[in-house]
């Protein structure tokens, strides 16, 4: 649940912002900060959506005027399908990934091979800033030529794993098949595809600790597995504590009713690019406060 002082936060940074990111101040309008008081006010504030963002940005690139520093203040850009383009705000750990990987149990000085996409979209580069904030040593393998991959690993002896988890499954077929030793990976963060029990028993059954996280470019990790204090997984995904998450009914702006299926939006006012309900087009439920269930792991999503 969202208390009283992270609204007041969440007042007093949408004050800051209002005269820096035009496209934020036009999007709140005529909205009073001060009666924001609620995650149900934030209905006062129109849904930003993908296309109106991709639109906006072709209109005033390269950002859309949401950004509320020059472009030059970001140490990188990217672009991402349907024509939308992200910065990376400048920071440790600007994607708030080094707290998802804690959550799966990397430590620091464990290696990680990094098997998400580095060209051009963020993916890559989500994890990497997450694994480096937690002082732990990088591959930058990003998907595909598994030869070289599985020679990297045998190399190097990683102990973390960070990509796709089909991905993961086809390198222990591969290294299987060509007798390569890949043994040293004993923990997964993965993202970006569904993660069926069936995967997970199959990754887990080879000694690889596996725990999800739900990750979009545009705003980094939004939430993440994490296990009790037995060490059991919870069930749900903990949302980022830097993040205020709302399901609405999809196409509106109002929140779905409580237990139902709606589209996840996300308010994320850290950094220099910030977006203000902004909806991610996936589909999730509460699991239960403050945990959301993964979106693509509902029974009914196409």
């Amino acid at each position: 649940m969202i208390d009283d002082a992270r609204f007041e936060a969440l007042r007093n940074r949408l004050g800051e912002l209002h005269g820096k990111s035009h496209a934020l101040a036009r999007q709140l309008g005529d909205v009073d900060l001060s009666a924001l008081r609620s995650p149900a006010d934030l209905a006062l504030i129109p849904v930003l959506r993908k296309p109106a963002l991709a639109e906006m940005q072709r209109a005033e690139p390269p950002f859309g005027a949401l950004a509320a520093a020059p472009t030059s203040a970001f140490p990188r850009l990217f672009a991402s399908p349907g024509g939308v383009y992200e910065p990376e705000s400048a920071g440790g750990d600007p994607w708030g990934a080094a707290r998802a990987l804690a959550a799966a149990g990397v430590e620091r000085g464990e290696t990680v091979v990094n098997c998400f996409f580095y060209h051009v979209k963020p993916g890559g580069r989500i994890f990497e800033s997450g694994a480096l904030a937690l002082g732990c040593p990088v591959i930058p393998a990003g998907p595909g030529h598994t030869d070289e991959l599985i020679a990297a690993i045998a190399h190097f002896r990683p102990s973390v794993y960070a990509g796709p988890p089909d991905f993961l499954k086809i390198v222990l077929e591969a290294a299987r098949s060509a007798g390569a030793d890949v043994s040293s990976l004993r923990k997964a963060l993965v993202s970006g595809a569904a993660l069926p029990p069936s995967l997970r028993a199959e990754l887990e059954g080879v000694g690889i600790r596996t725990r999800e996280a739900y990750v979009t470019a545009d705003l980094g990790a939004v939430a993440w597995e994490t296990d009790d204090a037995d060490g059991a997984l919870m069930p749900g995904l903990l949302v980022n504590e830097d993040l205020i998450v709302e399901i609405v009914t999809p196409g509106t702006n109002e929140p779905a009713p409580e237990g139902t299926v709606g589209e996840v939006v996300v308010t994320r006012l850290t950094g220099d690019y910030p977006l203000l309900r902004f909806a991610t087009g996936d589909l999730s439920q509460w699991a239960a406060p403050g945990r959301l269930v993964a979106p693509g792991s509902l029974p009914h999503q196409t």
